[in-house]
């Protein structure tokens, strides 16, 4: 699976827990803001990566180009200097519009540091 460019500089990796994608993202100085914080703006990035990840699973074999539409982050508490997970849950799969809700948590995934529901456009082969 393909990640945004800039997954790459948040440092994340991805792993399949129960067969759905799920990113890693590891704490260091590249995602710092306040001394021992995650910067928000990371956390945004990693809640987006998560979404591209979860639709571009559902439509694997498709061959289907994705653009974001928009995007809304909530931040429900500071990320700490940990190791941040986030995943995406396909809310709507239609023809043209995708809606993807995502959870980044740290150490207790019934605990999130932040969620975002993003849209994106859905450009199927031959459509």
């Amino acid at each position: 699976m393909t990640l945004p460019p800039y997954a790459r500089l948040l440092g994340v990796t991805l792993e399949l827990v129960d067969g759905m994608p799920e990113i890693v993202m590891p704490f260091g100085q590249h995602v710092v803001g306040r001394p021992g914080f995650l910067q928000g703006g990371a956390i945004a990035g990693l809640l987006e990566v998560a979404a591209v990840a979860a639709l571009r699973h559902a439509l694997a074999g498709e061959g289907a180009g994705i653009k974001q539409i928009n995007g809304t982050v909530e931040f429900m508490r500071g990320g700490r200097d940990h190791v941040t997970r986030a995943g995406g849950e396909i809310v709507r799969l239609g023809a043209r519009v995708a809606t993807v809700a995502t959870t980044a948590w740290q150490d207790d995934g019934a605990r999130p540091i932040a969620t975002a529901r993003m849209n994106y456009l859905i450009e199927r082969a031959g459509g």
